[in-house]
């Protein structure tokens, strides 16, 4: 890789010859076509086709991941195995996708998903140049910043989901934070399939959430920060925003996917708030081994988009994803994405799903820094106890964790745990 080319790592699945297929897998992405066109020339080829820098052929399988009719029309060339698989590094010049983040989005993962040579292709890894992480955004307050504006110098940022789209008014959202509030709560953040429903519009559910958190902030001197969310069509969510921070929010969530990358990178230059990026709908990228994309080049065009905050799942949560590819996932958040120099150049990994106190201490196993948002829903809300005793039963199980204590002999000595560990039934984690 040079400094003026992207490398995109690339598993694919045929049963041609892979290097002729990663080939046409680099032409297609960049100069190429299935025929030369009318002011095509050798030169401008060279200058702008993707390369193959490398190739590593992988184990077959004898039955192919994905159906491809460009194959099956190939007869018996295309319906019989071994389905070849490899590895492959491709380098795209940097000159064509200049300063453009949705064309460097189709560059590296776009129309090669459909290739008829292939029966599968998954986007593995995306390593950037220094010459093009400067043309993108960068995160406005990442892990610092969020951290500086919750008053939480170290350990993991205690978080919880409230869920006004199960019926709850703007006044009793608002209601509701205070209560978080007073429980000790870090940091709030609305569900993800809140934006603005009709009973809870986005306008009046911002007012009294930031109500309560101004409320709770000149009497204790503590800023919880609230993640509304304020996904939308663009230019009312550009509304929102301005909204939010008139009302001295300091923290938008967006939900990515159905957003765009345009709209989160113009959010990202229209307002200084924090934005905590929820990753709803990863799963059609990311499930299937054989298609889409992992998480670390997902990871890496949102963050060029300017995100702070990333949601990763959780621990030995209810989700499909394994525990490993969750550690991995906040591991890449907290990684620079091209100069290892630049601390700054990182984003605050989101554990959620199934999240409580017995599964903090294998989150800090994975994350040590303790720089993480660890969100937990019925974690808090249904501590039998109440929700400040939720709160107290992870700061006990974070306090357990540092002094290398198990939880159930620090429960010994801490209710709130011990009452967790009783409900949950989750003792052994």
């Amino acid at each position: 890789m040079t400094p003026d080319t992207l490398r995109a790592t690339y598993l694919i699945e045929t049963p041609l010859d892979p290097a002729g297929v990663a080939d046409v897998l680099a032409g297609e992405q960049s100069s190429g076509t299935f025929v030369r066109v009318a002011g095509e020339t050798d030169a401008l080829r060279a200058r702008s086709r993707a390369t193959v820098a490398s190739l590593v052929e992988l184990e077959p399988l004898p039955a192919p991941s994905l159906a491809s009719a460009w194959l099956a029309r190939q007869g018996e060339r295309g319906t019989h195995g071994p389905f070849r698989r490899a590895r492959i590094e491709v380098d795209f010049p940097l000159a064509n996708i200049g300063h453009n983040l949705p064309t460097l989005g189709a560059t590296v993962a776009g129309n090669l998903f459909d290739l008829g040579e292939t029966t599968g292709v998954r986007l593995e890894r995306l390593q950037l140049p220094p010459a093009l992480r400067s043309r993108f955004e960068r995160p406005r307050h990442g892990v610092a910043g969020t951290r500086a504006a919750a008053g939480v110098p170290e350990g993991p940022l205690v978080g919880t989901i409230i869920k006004p789209n199960v019926g709850l008014s703007a006044a009793e959202t608002g209601a509701l934070v205070a209560e978080l509030c007073r429980a000790g709560i870090d940091f709030i953040k609305d569900d993800e399939c809140c934006g603005d429903p009709e009973h809870a519009p986005v306008a009046q559910r911002i007012r009294a959430v930031m109500a309560a958190v101004r409320e709770h902030r000149e009497r204790t001197g503590k800023t919880v920060l609230v993640a509304v969310n304020i996904s939308d069509e663009h230019d009312a969510m550009l509304r929102h925003a301005e909204l939010l921070q008139i009302e001295g929010g300091h923290c938008a969530m967006v939900s990515l996917n159905w957003v765009g990358h345009a709209s989160v990178q113009a959010l990202r230059r229209h307002t200084d708030l924090i934005v905590h990026g929820h990753r709803a709908g990863f799963g059609m990228w990311a499930r299937h081994p054989a298609l889409g994309m992992g998480f670390q080049p997902y990871a890496a065009l949102w963050r060029l988009a300017g995100i702070d905050h990333l949601h990763v799942h959780g621990m030995a949560g209810k989700f499909a994803q394994e525990d490993e590819e969750v550690r991995e996932s906040a591991r890449d958040c907290l990684t620079p994405l091209a100069d290892a120099a630049d601390t700054a150049d990182t984003v605050l990994p989101a554990f959620s799903s199934g999240q409580w106190a017995g599964t903090l201490p294998m989150t800090l196993d994975a994350v040590p820094s303790g720089h993480l948002l660890f969100l937990c829903g019925g974690g808090i809300l249904a501590h039998p106890m109440g929700p400040a005793a939720g709160v107290t039963s992870l700061r006990q199980a974070w306090a357990a964790w540092r002094a290398g204590e198990p939880l159930p002999a620090a429960a010994r000595h801490a209710p709130e745990l011990r009452s967790a560990l009783e409900f949950f039934g989750r003792a052994g984690h």
